[in-house]
């Protein structure tokens, strides 16, 4: 029998995250630098949900088939499940706004390596 499947997720995740912070550190790429803020929001939501998974859990649904003690014991936890939602639709508009500005830093100024951005234009 193997990891079970939260594990699996938390290991992923906490992985992405050291990618995506790995990227950002070390890349003077503008671009290079917005993919790797998007590894580490998506390796955050994998973290997320992994927190609130259980494994071989039910939906969070009582009814007279399943008693209260019985669904609460074997459900997977729904909160961590809807915050991943709502920071997905945040972290892609996000990365649009990010996005958005490197294509003006782009027009303006014909590079996108952040050495030739911060050299002073005196």
């Amino acid at each position: 029998m193997g990891l079970p499947l939260s594990h699996i997720l938390m290991v992923t995740g906490f992985a992405l995250v050291l990618i995506g912070l790995w990227g950002m550190l070390t890349h003077r790429n503008i671009l290079r630098i917005i993919i790797g803020f998007s590894l580490i929001d998506t390796g955050l939501h994998l973290v997320m949900v992994a927190t609130g998974y259980v494994t071989g859990g039910t939906a969070p649904i009582v009814d007279k088939a399943l008693p209260a003690a019985e669904a609460t014991a074997r459900s997977v936890d729904p909160i961590p499940s809807a915050l991943v939602v709502t920071a997905i639709v945040i972290g892609f508009s996000v990365t649009a706004v990010m996005l958005a500005f490197a294509i003006r830093i782009h027009d303006a100024r014909k590079t996108l390596s952040i050495d030739a951005l911060t050299e002073s234009q005196w």
